[in-house]
């Protein structure tokens, strides 16, 4: 009986999720950004947080700022599809991240959200695979691009309630046709209103839907190619 319940734990054990330990800080260049690495995930997904960006990262793993914000607070929600996360800190430069993370997954995403869109283009030079570009500040990242053909594959998520003056949904429109069959849409609806429009309490951040978005970011990470 002791031997069949063992099997049965090992059985167990062996289908949960493998991650490969803690939350640890990594130092890219003169900052630091939260690694939660997948044991064996194929796909890197580098997250830029909206607001100033300041999250305080310190060596030891620790930070202080930032911690609502919709990117931040569901990190390790993508270790459950076996994606590998890379938070990073206002000091870090994105095209470094992806330089970094390509290191431990063949395949790199970068997602903003917010006013972290604006920090998106930045990672392009060190061609990211794909970018995901949610409550987004649409028509200043096309500004940043310039033309379509810089545009990799793109997921855009957006509230369709997004009370925010700087992203509201008559933006993605525009930003779709420009960007062609590069670009895919998913509307959300629902949560919780607050009333800090583009604040991380608010339809702007997703209040509420924060599994929503990280099924919809995670399945599409994991098509990339």
């Amino acid at each position: 009986m002791l031997a069949r319940c063992l099997v049965i734990v090992g059985l167990f054990m062996a289908a949960l999720p493998r991650f490969a330990g803690a939350e640890e800080a990594v130092k890219i260049g003169n900052a630091y950004a939260l690694l939660n690495k997948a044991g064996s995930g194929r796909v890197g997904l580098i997250l830029i947080p909206g607001g100033s960006g300041v999250l305080n990262v310190q060596p030891n793993g620790t930070f202080n700022s930032g911690e609502l914000n919709q990117l931040v607070r569901t990190r390790k929600d993508y270790l459950a599809s076996g994606i590998t996360t890379l938070t990073i800190d206002v000091g870090v430069d994105p095209a470094e991240a992806v330089t970094y993370l390509r290191k431990l997954t063949p395949v790199v995403v970068v997602a903003g959200t917010s006013r972290g869109t604006l920090r998106v283009p930045k990672s392009l030079p060190a061609k990211p695979d794909a970018i995901v570009l949610t409550s987004g500040l649409l028509g200043d990242v096309r500004g940043m691009i310039g033309s379509p053909s810089n545009l990799p594959s793109t997921l855009i998520v957006h509230h369709r309630q997004d009370g925010c003056r700087v992203t509201l949904p008559s933006g993605v429109e525009p930003f779709k046709t420009w960007g062609g069959a590069k670009v895919k849409v998913v509307w959300l609806d629902g949560g919780t209103f607050g009333a800090d429009l583009c604040g991380n309490q608010s339809h702007h951040g997703f209040l509420g839907l924060d599994g929503q978005v990280v099924s919809t970011v995670a399945q599409f990470v994991k098509s990339v190619k």
